[in-house]
C-alpha cells in the first residue's frame, strides 16, 4: 500500500491511498473492507467506479481517493510516477 500527500500539487483531493489485490474477488474484498470501516467511522464515498469490473476501483471521498488495482493495471498506470512530486506519507499498521 501506497499514500501520496497531494495537498501541495492539486486541489481536487489531498491523498491517494493506492493499493493493490491479485484477482476480481480480492480487489471487490478490499474495496469491501474499506468502504465497511470508514462507513463505521461515518463515512461514505462520494462516488465508486470501477467495482463490477474490478481492474480498477476507484472510491472517491473528498479529501482522499482509494484506489485498489489489479496488479497489471497499478502498473500501467502507475499513479506513483504520475505523481511522483507528491509526498509519500508513511503508513502505520493496524
Amino acid at each position: 500500500m501506497c499514500v501520496l500527500d497531494l495537498r501541495a500539487l492539486t486541489s481536487f483531493t489531498d491523498y491517494f491511498i493506492i493499493c493493490s489485490g491479485s484477482n476480481q474477488r480480492q480487489i471487490q474484498a478490499v474495496s469491501d473492507e474499506v468502504g465497511r470501516r470508514l462507513k463505521k467511522e461515518g463515512r461514505a464515498p462520494l462516488s465508486v467506479e470501477g467495482y463490477d469490473n474490478a481492474e480498477w476501483i476507484l472510491a472517491d471521498y473528498g479529501d482522499f481517493i482509494v484506489h485498489v488495482f489489479s496488479e497489471h493495471a497499478r502498473q500501467y498506470y502507475d499513479l506513483e510516477r504520475l505523481w511522483r512530486q507528491a509526498k509519500t506519507v508513511e503508513v502505520l499498521a493496524e
